[in-house]
């Protein structure tokens, strides 16, 4: 279910974010799906249980998970909407990033919008598939 890469420079906890974010985009994961455990996912993982635990304390913080004492951590229906002014700044200046390391990687706009368009193509095709 889950990968991540210790060589990737993202810590892993924000690994594990990003994928969780990822699979429910994609509708891999649906809403009031149970997750594994902390320490489940960190046997599974082989890393550290502390590093689940941020990555779900984050994930719970942004509202796309909840702990239920007892029952587990389960996926949140996500009411998506237009985020915060912060959010989009930071949105954008991660974008930015993106698009500079593009151009010195020798990829340029239409290659952006080329992948852009195939991403969420891939993510409308999951979702449609359930």
């Amino acid at each position: 279910m889950f990968q991540i890469d210790p060589k990737q420079p993202m810590p892993l906890y924000e690994q594990i974010i990003q994928q969780v974010k990822e699979m429910y985009a994609k509708g891999l994961l649906k809403p009031n799906e149970k997750l594994p455990s902390v320490r489940e996912l960190a046997s599974h993982m082989v890393i550290n249980p502390n590093t689940v635990s941020k990555a779900y304390q984050e994930l719970e913080r942004q509202g796309i998970i909840a702990t239920i004492r007892g029952r587990g951590t389960f996926i949140v229906k996500q009411d998506i909407k237009p985020a915060p002014p912060t959010d989009i700044t930071r949105l954008k200046d991660t974008l930015k990033q993106v698009v500079i390391n593009c151009y010195y990687a020798g990829y340029f706009k239409n290659d952006l919008i080329e992948w852009l368009e195939d991403i969420y193509t891939e993510m409308e095709e999951k979702a449609d598939e359930d």
